[in-house]
């Protein structure tokens, strides 16, 4: 499987015979797997939602926004308990307004699901921990 660093965006080949939790960049040597949402941008995303086979859940948000703030500690909780199943970042609308634009983010908190460039699914607005969970479940 093919996964970008989350630190230099560097992408990574990662055995099958080893467990990808415990894995190093080959670039910057950092963990592949933190535990914790990444910050997307315009710099960064391409690299994670399409050169890396891992599938990418994107929160997106804006720091104004109540049931975003709200949703936020359902989702890191995620990162922390379902990486390396999947990578997970955040990308704040009103820094990335040309990535809201581009997925014609019209809602706050949209979840999206990319694999390998493509859209899986959708979902807008924030959801309790339990249902999140099981919306994930179907593209495990």
């Amino acid at each position: 499987m093919i996964v970008a660093c989350p630190f230099c965006n560097s992408l990574n080949r990662l055995p099958a015979d080893k467990p990808a939790l415990n894995a190093n960049c080959g670039k910057c040597k950092q963990a592949l797997f933190a535990g914790q949402p990444l910050e997307l941008t315009a710099t960064n995303f391409a690299a994670h939602a399409n050169k890396s086979e891992l599938p990418l859940v994107v929160d997106f948000w804006a720091s104004w926004c109540g049931p975003c703030k709200s949703f936020a500690p359902v989702f890191s909780q995620a990162a922390a308990e379902l990486e390396p199943q999947f990578r997970f970042g955040k990308i704040d609308t009103e820094k990335q307004q040309q990535l809201a634009g581009q997925f014609n983010i019209r809602s706050i908190p949209t979840i999206m699901l990319f694999k390998q460039g493509k859209v899986l699914a959708q979902q807008a607005g924030a959801l309790p921990k339990q249902s999140f969970y099981q919306w994930l479940s179907q593209y495990k």
